[in-house]
């Protein structure tokens, strides 16, 4: 019994203009595009790569630089300047990181339920002025309030009959003088990415927990927490990397001192870099900062999916 072929049906191209038009569209946007991908080579990639070939070579600028394989690299494991460093930059990151994001975030909670909606604006704006004002200006501003002599907060100290403090010279209190300097700039900050997040959260689960009997901690530990995930999450990786990087601030009032006690990483690799001309050793401590910051937001990445809830 013949059996009978049935005719494949063909696909047809479309029309050659269309084509052509989608073609267009593609390179209009790889053109877009371009600049941003020019400027992130050049002024990130590239010298990303740089900083690593010349981290195994001998370099001062004023010579040409010699292959000096890991010598560099084993350098850091027997640098005590560094493991001071490396401290200061754990302890400032630690308690910058938690006073910011715990802070931004009762800021945000009480101006988004406790504070009524004219109030709400002036408070809003009043915290997040210092993220306005640049850095520099404002280090310099809390400099003049922690003289010794003749700053601001002694002279009310001194109405209390305590004894001035010696905030940026004394060993003890430089790290929580840059600390309380850096939780002054950048809550507000902070506090904004929180109140955009809570503002999202429907009043529906509020109400619905409420009438099963939930109290307020109850409501803020099951219902405002697991909805906000995301935004806490963001908070501590940005926050996290920043602090990491901590160079103005630092810079402008106490230059790292006094000795190392509040010299960061990135003025460390900034001092070997343009002081000492220690251009190789100081890529070394670079790539070793990238890596660790690297690593420290994977590893959040990681546990996040255990606690930040998307859906």
């Amino acid at each position: 019994m013949a059996s009978l072929a049935q005719p494949r049906a063909q696909i047809q191209p479309g029309p050659r203009w269309l084509a052509k038009e989608s073609q267009r569209e593609a390179l209009a946007g790889y053109l877009f595009i371009l600049p941003t991908f020019l400027g992130y080579t050049a002024f990130i990639l590239g010298p990303i790569v740089a900083a690593v070939g010349i981290s195994f070579t001998k370099y001062d600028i004023l010579t040409p630089a010699s292959f000096v394989g890991l010598e560099n690299y084993a350098r850091l494991f027997s640098d005590p300047r560094l493991r001071t460093v490396y401290g200061n930059t754990i302890f400032f990151t630690v308690f910058a990181v938690s006073l910011n994001v715990g802070i931004g975030l009762l800021l945000a909670v009480l101006l988004n339920r406790h504070i009524p909606g004219p109030l709400k604006y002036v408070f809003r704006s009043a915290y997040f002025f210092p993220v306005l004002v640049a850095l520099v200006y404002s280090s310099i501003i809390w400099q003049f309030l922690y003289q010794k002599d003749t700053g601001i907060i002694n002279y009310y100290l001194g109405l209390l009959n305590i004894e001035p403090i010696a905030w940026l010279s004394n060993k003890q209190w430089v790290l929580p003088s840059i600390i309380i300097m850096d939780v002054w700039r950048n809550t507000g900050f902070a506090m904004l990415v929180f109140l955009a997040g809570l503002q999202n959260i429907s009043t529906e689960y509020y109400e619905a927990a409420q009438l099963d009997g939930a109290n307020r901690l109850q409501l803020f530990r099951h219902i405002t927490l697991p909805l906000i995930s995301p935004t806490l999450f963001f908070n501590l990786i940005i926050y996290m990397i920043g602090a990491l990087q901590v160079f103005d601030s630092i810079m402008v009032l106490t230059k790292g001192g006094p000795g190392d006690t509040s010299r960061s990483l990135v003025i460390y690799i900034y001092e070997n870099a343009f002081q000492f001309f220690e251009m190789g050793y100081a890529s070394a401590v670079a790539i070793t900062l990238f890596i660790i910051i690297v690593i420290l937001t994977l590893i959040q990445f990681r546990l996040g999916r255990a606690w930040v809830h998307y859906a």
